[in-house]
């Protein structure tokens, strides 16, 4: 067990969505930081003022590494929170390990390299639409499913090269790794898939290497891989150019950590971000027509759905490595877990005014949905690319495009980690087709 100075005043929910928002809320009325119950009996400090989540990010006294923190605690043996501290990626390393980790992966997304994606996006896009197309427009159509989780997914596959025949089973499981609300023996079966099907990944790449990511990170693994991932290294922007014989090898459990950190992060968080848009503008037309009418505005409605709307609510986990004061009687001890709640930040009525409404006009939109400081996401860029492009072709070509239920009606994925939903009925009214009986 993980060891945690407090006692903890409340469980933090599972069901996701408004219920989650609404907890969120009391938990921020109740201090700078509350003592939680997660699964399986983890205490953990929840964050959700404004302030203390942005002095908590870049905080010296807080770490995203358990294992070399919390000399008690034993991998695996909390199921659940296993996928996220047990790895080796520059999510959970510090120093010198997080800044070679990150070394290999942000050349890959520098601007150059993303923008020159958007060929390959725009060719994606149109055929998912295509196929949205040969439906009728009358037709109850989950737009989750058909289209705001198929962007992002058949993105980051393409990018790191995997097969057709793997992605649906690695694609269900990263969706299922994020839910709070399941059985340890649920954890772990999804845990042990998720590094099996990695290990499916590298030895395919092992034996027919292509021009992807993950025959970049398997080079790097491998002691004479240093020229084969030459093409990779060459970053333009942030990241610069390795030179060869620069970069440590990866070891074996930094690849696996590393392919489960990028494709999971890589394509969750965005399917949450296209959703949210499209069941907001749909909500709310008058603003729907704004962005419509000056393309420039696509912008201001992706920023203000993270804002509103942040796609991952909570990320475990930090820990604290010295005593932290943050008044009104707070103490964090040194072991103890943090959970900082970025959704928190966006939806902090200190932060914004009237923070829970959807408005693209708002002044500020601030968020921090992709991190702070040394941990920022780099895959941010393609991430805002992806919904930039995804958005206004769905609008365009589906123009009356509705909700099949109420907003309200929608259902959350239940967890508290992600920020998703599990479907998004609309009629598509491309023909002119109206409800049936």
């Amino acid at each position: 067990m993980i060891p945690f100075s407090a006692e903890p005043t409340q469980t933090l929910g599972s069901t996701g969505g408004r219920c989650m928002y609404a907890q969120v809320d009391r938990l921020r009325e109740e201090g700078p930081a509350v003592p939680v119950r997660l699964p399986e009996g983890v205490g953990a400090w929840s964050v959700t003022r404004g302030d203390v989540v942005r002095r908590l990010l870049t905080h010296p006294g807080v770490t995203r590494n358990l294992k070399k923190n919390v000399p008690s605690y034993r991998p695996g043996s909390v199921p659940w929170l296993a996928p996220w501290v047990d790895v080796d990626s520059m999510a959970t390393a510090e120093g010198k390990d997080h800044a070679r980790l990150r070394k290999l992966i942000t050349p890959a997304f520098s601007p150059r390299r993303v923008d020159a994606m958007h060929g390959r996006l725009d060719t994606l896009v149109s055929r998912l639409l295509d196929d949205l197309a040969g439906r009728p427009g009358d037709e109850v159509v989950d737009l989750h499913a058909a289209y705001s989780y198929r962007v992002p997914t058949e993105m980051i596959c393409d990018l790191f090269g995997v097969p057709g025949s793997q992605r649906p089973e690695v694609l269900r499981l990263f969706r299922a790794v994020g839910q709070t609300d399941v059985s340890e023996v649920e954890s772990i079966a999804v845990n042990d898939a998720l590094v099996a099907e990695m290990r499916s990944l590298i030895t395919t790449k092992r034996d027919e290497p292509g021009e992807d990511l993950t025959s970049f990170l398997l080079a790097a693994h491998e002691e004479d891989g240093e020229e084969a991932g030459e093409e990779y290294r060459e970053g333009a922007g942030e990241g610069g150019r390795v030179a060869a014989g620069e970069q440590q090898p990866l070891t074996e459990h930094e690849l696996i950590s590393t392919l489960l950190l990028m494709i999971g992060g890589g394509s969750t968080t965005t399917i949450n971000l296209i959703d949210h848009t499209v069941r907001e503008l749909l909500t709310h037309p008058d603003q729907l027509k704004t962005v419509m009418a000056d393309p420039g505005r696509w912008s201001d409605a992706v920023e203000e759905s993270m804002r509103v709307h942040c796609p991952v609510m909570h990320l475990p986990m930090r820990w604290a490595v010295e005593d932290i004061d943050l008044g009104e009687g707070v103490l964090i001890r040194a072991g103890d877990a943090i959970l900082i709640c970025y959704g928190a930040h966006g939806r902090d009525p200190a932060v914004h005014a009237d923070p829970g409404t959807f408005d693209i006009d708002r002044a500020s939109k601030e968020h921090i949905a992709f991190g702070l400081g040394a941990h920022f996401c780099p895959g941010s860029r393609l991430a805002r690319l992806e919904a930039q492009v995804a958005l206004p072709a769905l609008f365009e070509r589906f123009p009356r495009l509705e909700l099949a239920v109420a907003p309200d009606e929608i259902e959350p994925v239940p967890t508290f980690i992600g920020n998703g939903i599990g479907s998004l009925p609309v009629y598509l009214r491309h023909d002119g087709g109206q409800v049936t009986a």
